[in-house]
């Protein structure tokens, strides 16, 4: 446990050293500001047109800037040598890789909350209305991206040898699950008999981190309607009075198994030198 928080405490500080982190941070409050003020005349609840464009920006941004400051962390680990000496000491695999993973998240999170903290301020500031529940549920909706992603990051990061191949990875990654998603989905589904598409459409999802959350927050809002018939249970199952709390649990059973892929591949090339 000792171990864990070193590494973690570690990670916070070159975090908050990051120009990354604040690069990311003064875009996303910049852009969320923008679509904040032209929209500034009508009340924010619900799902409408402003929060489709406050969830397509989200969706475009905090994903990338997951993979990107996730991703480099492991990579500079391999490549200033860093690993190598940490791995001189009695640190356990797991201790170190969910150090990582919380000092991140610590970094990624607050990186969000002020962006969000920065637009409700403005937004009383001005008078402009946020219907608090639309406001919790776009800040639950980052946060869990971030950290889907983050565990993404992780796994990318074990795999690349540099910080130009984990930037490689990452952008193509980021563009099949966040940009290309609708179009390769269609295309897919599109060749498939009938009685296929449901339960693909089902696992396809549950592999997307992006679609997985944008999902969950569009039924929250109000906007399940605009799914289409094919996410007809998914409507239903978040509505559930137990819809949250499963999907919390497949929030977490997601984190974990990527996190247990990361220490099945650092832990073999470990044990191979």
């Amino acid at each position: 446990m000792t171990d864990l928080l070193q590494i973690a405490k570690r990670e916070i500080k070159i975090g908050f050293r990051n120009p990354w982190s604040y690069s990311f941070l003064v875009l996303f409050s910049v852009f969320s500001l923008c679509l904040l003020l032209i929209n500034s005349r009508n009340e924010v609840s619900g799902y409408s047109g402003v929060t489709g464009s406050m969830l397509s920006l989200i969706l475009y941004l905090l994903p990338l800037m997951a993979l990107f400051l996730g991703s480099f962390s492991l990579t500079a680990e391999k490549e200033e040598g860093s690993w190598q000496l940490l791995s001189t000491y009695p640190l356990g695999t797991l201790p170190f890789l969910v150090g990582k993973f919380a000092g991140l998240s610590i970094v990624l999170l607050t990186i969000v909350t002020f962006g969000y903290g920065l637009m409700g301020f403005i937004a009383v500031l001005l008078g402009i209305t946020f219907e608090l529940n639309t406001y919790l549920l776009f800040l639950a909706f980052s946060c869990g991206l971030v950290l889907l992603f983050l565990s993404v990051a992780l796994f990318v990061g074990s795999l690349s040898r540099n910080r130009w191949q984990a930037l490689t990875i990452s952008v193509m990654l980021w563009f099949f699950l966040v940009i290309g998603w609708p179009a390769i989905l269609i295309a897919v589904l599109g060749v498939l008999p009938y009685l296929w598409i449901k339960p693909l459409l089902t696992l396809l999802t549950l592999l997307n981190p992006a679609e997985l959350v944008r999902l969950f927050v569009v039924i929250k809002l109000g906007g399940g309607s605009v799914l289409g018939p094919e996410y007809y249970r998914w409507v239903s199952w978040i509505r559930e009075p137990g819809g949250s709390l499963a999907f919390v649990l497949v929030f977490i059973t997601w984190i974990a198994g990527s996190i247990a892929c990361v220490y099945w591949i650092w832990e073999r090339r470990r044990s191979r030198g």
